[in-house]
């Protein structure tokens, strides 16, 4: 079983591994919050500009750890098909989508206070998460950039469920996947060093953003 040191030492061969896009004025988009630092660094080896895109797992009720959907900004959401089962009918759905949106409302303020989010239009977008576990979250991602019209939309992950990457396969032009093991059971699985990475990080990152280098 492949092992990542940590989640740069991933971000790392997802560089390799994207090293076309070099110096063509990409734009990475993370899923916060732990691609956010992987996010940073591949917009500085790719010579490209950071931004965040926000979406939210949608819970299962009374069981917080299954994840029925996602949800991004603009309220579009994904259901997933065991939804139902698992006890999300349609009145707790409106109900946990409202709870979701009000997050992502205020992690906007929190993450970017003083601008807006960076445009994607008719930019070559590269939408990077540590890993798709059930691909929910990077299905609302790719449909919320998709939605801003880029030029060309990447899915750039280490590790992924293969069912989750066909998935999310229809959704983008490209995905970057280096590693999709039949064995998959969380993303951590993969990665020596997993640690929870927390909101300020995120915003000192995100304050901080790469400087894009012509000589590159």
């Amino acid at each position: 079983m492949k092992l990542f040191e940590s989640r740069f030492d991933a971000a790392q061969e997802l560089a390799t591994a994207l090293a076309k896009y070099r110096g063509r004025n990409s734009l990475v988009l993370a899923i916060p919050r732990g691609a956010v630092g992987m996010g940073k660094l591949l917009a500085e080896e790719l010579n490209g500009e950071l931004d965040v895109v926000l979406v939210r797992k949608l819970r299962a009720p009374f069981n917080p750890e299954l994840v029925v959907g996602a949800i991004d900004e603009t309220g579009w959401s994904y259901i997933a098909d065991h939804a139902a089962q698992a006890g999300a009918d349609e009145a707790y759905l409106e109900g946990e989508k409202r709870v979701q949106l009000q997050t992502l409302h205020k992690r906007r303020q929190q993450y970017t206070p003083s601008r807006s989010p960076v445009d994607p239009k008719g930019r070559i977008v590269i939408v990077v998460d540590d890993g798709l576990a059930t691909g929910a979250s990077m299905i609302a991602a790719l449909h919320s950039a998709r939605e801003r019209q880029p030029q060309r939309l990447i899915c750039a992950v280490p590790v992924a469920a293969p069912e989750s990457l066909e998935r999310v396969r229809p959704l983008a032009d490209e995905v970057v996947c280096l590693v999709a093991p039949e064995d998959f059971y969380a993303v951590g699985q993969f990665y020596r060093e997993f640690p929870q990475v927390e909101d300020e990080e995120v915003i000192a990152l995100l304050a901080h953003p790469p400087q894009q280098d012509s000589t590159k």
